[in-house]
């Protein structure tokens, strides 16, 4: 455990509550409440009385109808019971690769983490024992199917993909993502896709689950989360999709450290699933408004900051020309300017200097006035 990185949210939050009316752009969740019908559910849920016992380790079975449901509209994959995969409830998509570790690694495995990684995902294949295997992306922080192939060792598990992208906001065209998951394929391995951000793309972009690939069952993990599509954080509730022959072992991994994910979350995210899709559509429209504003802005920075405008999530990654290492930074901003964002050591990238800006997590102008404090400080540091 000494060996693992500290949650990086949690080290610049630390900074933020020893500094004072701080705008922080560094937490990676949504401004929006759930939908009224899931608090609605909640209520109904304990007013019925006697739910306080363990579920299913699995998840509740009207849940896993209504995920299936979901999956196969808006992911195109069939995970009915009849079919080679299993649906198990998670207490979010963290926990959910958590449960694939253990049930696909030993210990010395390797994982491949294409760069930048999310730093959970680094945090937890260390914990279990296994290495990190940081692998170089593309200009736009795409996947290099064949700088991937040359990463394969015989202690190889699995591939990760996140894809739209935390921290960089990029969405993985399908060819490469098809590309991934045939390369899993044809060396025996395991392609962990987490689609915990499925639901936010932009300007025509267009989100792929491998899931839905023709013969990817056997060998592809699926990884979704309610807390960004409905503002779900806090209730801890996501979703797993595995192969048939995974489904004991994830059990296990799940039965000894959560047991089921809570049942009133349970309830919860089976109501959110029923509401319509306009709930989403209608705050991702305002997050587009606000992305739009956001990269506005950071244009007055260049060519000293160089701006990712990747067409995912609620992320903008920036690369400084600067000589202060990105902590130094992050501390700089925090303490003088206001202003809170990531570093881009958290998610692997080592050399040069990079943030992550997240600006999902405020009223529209609230994170603007985060942006305009955050180019004032960097106009002052860089």
């Amino acid at each position: 455990m000494r060996a693992v990185q500290a949650p990086i949210v949690a080290v610049v939050g630390d900074m933020i509550g020893r500094a004072a009316n701080v705008i922080s752009l560094a937490q990676g969740v949504v401004y929006y409440e759930p939908p009224d019908a899931v608090l609605r559910a909640a209520r109904e849920f304990l007013d019925a009385g006697g739910r306080h016992q363990y579920g299913p380790v699995q998840g509740e079975e009207g849940l896993i109808e209504a995920i299936r449901g979901k999956l196969r509209r808006e992911n195109g994959i069939n995970a009915t019971p009849d079919s080679d995969r299993r649906v198990v409830v998670t207490a979010g998509a963290n926990m959910g690769f958590i449960n694939a570790l253990f049930a696909v690694t030993d210990p010395g495995d390797e994982i491949i983490l294409p760069l930048p990684y999310y730093f959970n995902h680094e945090m937890a294949v260390r914990m279990l024992d296994c290495v990190p295997i940081p692998v170089a992306t593309d200009e736009n922080y795409h996947p290099l199917p064949d700088t991937l192939r040359a990463a394969i060792s015989p202690r190889t598990r699995a591939i990760v993909t996140v894809s739209p992208n935390n921290p960089t906001g990029a969405v993985y065209p399908r060819h490469v993502l098809e590309a991934v998951n045939r390369l899993c394929r044809e060396h025996g391995l395991y392609h962990i896709s987490d689609e915990a951000y499925e639901h936010f793309t932009y300007d025509g972009a267009r989100h792929f689950s491998p899931g839905s690939i023709p013969g990817s069952s056997p060998h592809t993990i699926s990884l979704y989360s309610l807390s960004k599509s409905y503002g779900l954080a806090g209730w801890r509730i996501g979703y797993m999709v595995i192969p048939e022959h995974l489904y004991d072992s994830v059990l296990k991994a799940q039965d000894a450290n959560l047991i089921c994910a809570t049942r009133i979350a349970q309830r919860a995210a089976t109501a959110a699933l029923e509401t319509p899709p306009s709930f989403r559509a209608r705050h991702l429209a305002t997050l587009s408004e606000v992305r739009t504003a956001v990269l506005r802005e950071l244009a007055a920075l260049s060519p000293r900051c160089q701006v990712s405008a990747s067409p995912g999530a609620f992320y903008i990654f920036l690369r400084l020309e600067t000589d202060l290492p990105p902590m130094t930074l992050v501390e700089k901003l925090i303490q003088d300017h206001k202003v809170a964002v990531l570093p881009g050591h958290a998610f692997g990238l080592n050399g040069g200097c990079h943030l992550r800006v997240s600006y999902g997590a405020l009223r529209p102008e609230t994170a603007i006035a985060g942006i305009r404090r955050l180019v004032h400080g960097m106009r002052a540091l860089i």
